[in-house]
């Protein structure tokens, strides 16, 4: 965890087997995040993080969870964690379940994931078995919470991890459902990318006094990427996809599909070019994902092609390029995604593709920057990006004019022309045709 800080982990008061855990993993000095959040967490207080995705927050939240609930220990309770993290996706929660178990190694303490797409019965047992931390999405600690597998009147200290992301994904019933059930003395914090209102307000309630870390402006994006914009016809976005990949030859690459269907099709068309590539989303199988993911991770598959759900629990060193297939219709989207890359000081490079039709969207993502992102326009398929879309010319061969153009749809008012002539009389049946022979009996009211 390099850091420009002159603080050290030794200098933050954490307790010898957390030091004896950093120093095997070679960390020495802790990023800006875990250097303010740390003290105040360690004293109990609320807290409030705002920072870029890749700042090395989980550690910021893990190392005092870990320290507080050693230095005071209870009696191991069956389905009663003492402290529960709430993450909106299973990548993220798998993630930060691993960062707890590297971090507690040389501490008595058990935790547990919980996510749905696999079979809950292990977890089940887990809970069942008594851990002291639990991570989980929403949807499969409700379904447990419900068949009374798992309590939370214990829960000491309570995390909303990427907050912004929960309302995004819909997740904002869901965590008010859990948050009534924890007690009302609770350490509580709440970390988030982005800043907007609703955020705001769910921090008012969830949290008392806390203290506030801003590590970077709200909206910012990530120092040490560097954006591009390639304006392209969207019929040209592969073809721009391969000679940028052909120009970007090392490192591993993550591509960004606004649907699934898209990121499968972008995966399978990469391959038929010699591309090793895969894709990952909501409607792969939780087996597929971790499979997909751990392929990426080690390098095996180069270019990973994502949706924004199924990317936010991505945090895998080495991606050295962010590519943008689609422009995000939300533009705090964007400064998750090119997050991806330049992650904890490493330098990276983010390019956006934009159609005509894209264009809106990125004036929004412009204006939540505070910054206008360079065109690059060094490539074979370079369009202009003053030039609004034409309408179509057809010239001297209109297309065919369909059998039924110019037929009012049934219940629709009628709207002739100058020279229309008068609509035939008698019954129509559905989409205003003529019902005719045994149709006409059964169809023509």
């Amino acid at each position: 965890m390099p850091s420009e800080s002159t603080v050290t982990f030794a200098s933050l008061n954490l307790s010898a087997p957390l030091q004896r855990a950093l120093v095997e993993k070679a960390y020495t000095h802790p990023s800006p995040i875990q250097a303010q959040a740390i003290p105040p967490l360690l004293a109990g207080r609320d807290l409030i993080g705002c920072a870029q995705t890749g700042t090395g927050k989980t550690a910021a939240f893990a190392l005092p969870i870990l320290q507080r609930l050693t230095a005071q220990p209870r009696p191991r309770a069956p389905r009663r964690p003492r402290a529960l993290i709430l993450t909106p996706t299973r990548e993220l929660a798998a993630q930060i379940d691993e960062s707890f178990a590297r971090y507690g190694r040389h501490l008595p303490l058990r935790h547990a994931v919980v996510f749905g797409g696999v079979g809950e019965q292990p977890q089940i047992r887990a809970l069942a078995a008594g851990v002291e931390i639990v991570v989980a999405t929403p949807g499969r600690l409700l379904d447990l919470m419900e068949q009374r597998h798992a309590q939370l009147d214990g829960v000491e200290i309570f995390v909303l991890d990427e907050a912004d992301r929960m309302l995004d994904m819909g997740f904002a019933p869901d965590v008010k459902r859990i948050v009534a059930q924890l007690p009302a003395r609770r350490q509580s914090m709440l970390f988030s990318a982005t800043m907007p209102e609703e955020i705001r307000q769910i921090a008012q309630r969830l949290l008392t006094n806390p203290v506030r870390i801003e590590v970077a402006p709200v909206g910012t994006t990530v120092e040490r990427v560097e954006q591009r914009v390639c304006h392209v016809d969207r019929r040209d976005k592969h073809r721009l996809l391969v000679h940028t990949l052909s120009r970007h030859a090392e490192g591993l690459v993550l591509i960004f599909s606004r649907t699934k269907h898209g990121a499968n099709r972008l995966a399978d068309n990469l391959e038929r070019d010699g591309i090793r590539a895969a894709a990952i989303h909501g409607n792969k199988s939780q087996g597929a994902r971790q499979r997909a993911l751990e392929e990426f991770r080690t390098g095996q598959t180069r270019v990973l092609v994502a949706t924004d759900i199924a990317a936010r629990g991505i945090d895998v060193k080495g991606i050295a390029l962010v590519v943008n297939f689609d422009i995000p219709n939300e533009p705090e989207a964007y400064v998750h995604r090119i997050g991806r890359t330049a992650r904890m000081g490493a330098a990276g490079f983010a390019y956006s593709f934009c159609d005509v039709s894209e264009r809106a969207w990125l004036r929004d993502i412009q204006r939540l920057i505070r910054q206008d992102i360079p065109v690059h326009a060094d490539h074979p398929y370079a369009v202009n990006a003053h030039v609004t879309a034409p309408r179509p010319s057809y010239g001297s061969n209109p297309p065919p004019r369909h059998r039924f153009a110019g037929r009012p749809m049934a219940g629709a008012p009628a709207s002739p022309g100058p020279s229309a002539a008068p609509a035939p009389a008698g019954p129509r049946g559905r989409y205003g045709l003529r019902p005719r022979g045994f149709w006409s009996r059964r169809f023509g009211r």
